[in-house]
């Protein structure tokens, strides 16, 4: 019994051991620190982790840009922080209230976790469904976790943190609440998932790909000088923009184009996908989970209303 008993820590031990996000902060600005994520699905080899979060040090604490897929990703983050720097952490900004962003708030729940107030009644809405889902597909790297919503609302505006002027913006393509953070006195624009890169985007709550092409060019727009995608490679050109653009209005003339032939949503997950999008990862995969979203409202706006007599 002794030796089973053995076997069994050991092997608990081991499984613990392969478990380590290993968040390696690197420095993109003064004072301004990013934690990669992979560009690819959430699978039980990655934890989830395929999110861009960050932290910036200011003279007054740090401030934190999302909270990551876990409360063992957001325990490892404020490892991860406490090796850059003693300030103590002062306010964490939420982008908006997808999974991946948001379920290491456990983390950090001795501090103020801010969020549009949209984003907190979409978390309150659909969290616990979002975190079962995510230990569906990531499996022990949940273990623990629970929701934890904002105890803070903020407002579009500007927030002076320790030396550092924070222009927060409440924009709406992707959720109907999407918070993004332009640090004015770096430079450096924390996108949120307004903004993927080198990885096809997410449509689940998007109320509009129109509003989404208008938050495209509000961002672009700004003096901004490096680019924090939500998802994919930080940059300083304008790169990340033009895919956006150039994938959005792609996506949006595939559906309008197909609810104008009347082809069923089947057909139409099987579109070629477009060469220039062949390094975009899984581009087929967010395609087909793109139809489901927003494929019938493409379809309503093509059908005769019954309500108005014929001329």
């Amino acid at each position: 019994m002794r030796l089973i008993a053995l076997m069994l820590a050991l092997l608990a031990f081991n499984a613990a051991a392969t478990q380590d996000y290993a968040l390696a902060p690197r420095q993109i600005a003064d004072g301004t620190w990013l934690l990669e994520g992979s560009t690819d699905n959430f699978a039980k080899d990655n934890g989830g982790n395929i999110v861009n979060t960050g932290f910036i040090v200011t003279e007054a604490g740090v401030v934190v840009i999302d909270s990551g897929p876990s409360k063992a990703y957001g325990e490892a983050m404020r490892r991860a922080i406490a090796k850059v720097t003693e300030q103590p952490i002062v306010l964490v900004l939420l982008t908006h209230h997808h999974p991946d962003h948001v379920l290491g708030n456990q983390a950090f729940a001795d501090v103020p976790i801010a969020a549009l107030a949209g984003t907190g009644t979409l978390l309150e809405e659909q969290g616990n469904a979002m975190a079962e889902n995510m230990y569906r597909l990531v499996g022990d790297w949940m273990r623990g976790t629970e929701v934890v919503l904002p105890n803070q609302t903020v407002e579009p505006g500007v927030r002076e943190i320790g030396g550092h002027r924070l222009r927060l913006l409440g924009l709406t393509g992707h959720t109907g609440a999407d918070l993004a953070v332009l640090d004015e006195t770096t430079g450096v624009l924390f996108a949120g998932d307004l903004v993927f890169y080198q990885r096809a985007l997410t449509t689940p709550n998007s109320p509009g790909l129109d509003a989404w092409q208008a938050d495209i060019d509000t961002l672009e727009q700004l003096p901004w000088k490096t680019l924090v995608p939500g998802h994919g490679p930080v940059s300083q050109d304008h790169a990340p923009f033009a895919q956006m653009r150039d994938y959005l209005g792609w996506l949006d003339g595939l559906l309008r184009d197909a609810a104008a032939k009347g082809e069923e949503m089947n057909e139409v997950i099987r579109a070629p996908i477009p060469e220039r999008f062949a390094k975009v990862n899984l581009s087929r995969y967010e395609l087909i989970r793109s139809v489901s979203h927003l494929y019938p409202k493409y379809e309503l706006a093509r059908m005769p209303r019954v309500d108005v007599p014929a001329q």
